[in-house]
């Protein structure tokens, strides 16, 4: 059994690690409620852009409307954009993104490049020995659509030059503050599945409507500005989303590492006064040993 003073230090050194913890709860539980102001903000936006986009891709010959649209014959080389932490102590939430990433790519018949955002996916794909095209990280605490503009253009760029058959992005997608998925989305060429189904993606399913759009200037020239512009935001809808999903994650962390914390501080004051109570016998004990052989010589 430990000594009461080694004990003591030990409910010292639990302690202060509990209000480290409690202080990292309350800090993310504030980042995480602005980080899903600026999630919700986005979504109407993103919800109108990805109807009109639909409604002009969706004319026939759509792959001939734009190379952005277009569907190579053959995949060879992949682009894969994985959105991961600068930081830890966020529980399995960097560990489970790469790890979703790897699985999903590890029979891939393509091969495979990375562009990670965030410090701990980089670190870890590159401990990985996989092939990082680019890293970008420490993003603003309230990062805005041009902080990730410069994701975007890249991405687009190898996809254009050729270099990149597909684009596909993987992040953690928020659900509520207990459950945030990882998840795979294709990016380009843009994939079009029903308009309900992706418009949940950045908001709640609106009634069906046939609106009738009439086009200012042709639909060539929208085409060229909103298909790039709406790829960089599927970027910047998934690094919020991976943000506020971060953030939970960490508050969530953090408050079983404080109930942990206050559970082993009471486990270890019981082990104290179980320490202190044999102490204070075994003292009794030499004393009254002591007076009684001091009541046999005399």
């Amino acid at each position: 059994m430990a000594s009461a003073r080694e004990v003591k230090l030990r409910i010292r050194s639990v302690k202060n690690i509990a209000q480290v913890t409690r202080a990292l709860q309350a800090v993310s539980a504030s980042k995480v409620q602005k980080a899903m102001q600026a999630m919700y903000r986005t979504r109407p936006y993103a919800t109108k852009a990805w109807q009109v986009l639909t409604h002009i891709a969706g004319q026939p010959g759509r792959s001939s409307l734009h190379p952005l649209l277009a569907e190579r014959k053959e995949i060879k080389n992949v682009l894969a954009v994985l959105i991961s932490g600068d930081r830890g102590l966020a529980g399995a939430y960097n560990t489970n993104i790469v790890r979703f990433s790897l699985k999903h790519f590890l029979d891939y018949p393509a091969e495979v490049r990375y562009i990670t955002i965030g410090r701990k996916g980089r670190d870890m794909m590159i401990r990985r020995h996989k092939d990082i095209l680019a890293e970008f990280s420490d993003l603003p605490a309230a990062p805005t659509y041009t902080d990730v503009s410069a994701i975007g253009r890249l991405v687009v760029d190898e996809f254009l030059s050729g270099r990149t058959d597909a684009v596909f992005l993987l992040y953690t997608d928020f659900v509520n503050m207990i459950k945030q998925i990882p998840t795979v989305k294709k990016l380009l060429p843009l994939e079009f599945v029903s308009g309900e189904e992706r418009v949940a993606v950045f908001a709640p399913a609106p009634k069906r409507m046939h609106a009738t759009y009439i086009y200012e200037p042709s639909q060539d020239e929208i085409l060229d500005e909103i298909i790039p512009r709406f790829t960089g935001l599927q970027i910047y809808q998934a690094v919020l989303e991976s943000m506020a999903s971060e953030h939970a994650a960490r508050m969530v962390a953090m408050k079983n590492a404080t109930d942990n914390a206050t559970e082993l501080s009471a486990d270890l004051q019981l082990e104290y006064n179980k320490a202190r109570q044999q102490s204070i016998t075994n003292e009794m004990l030499d004393i009254a040993g002591g007076a009684e052989a001091l009541a046999q010589s005399s």
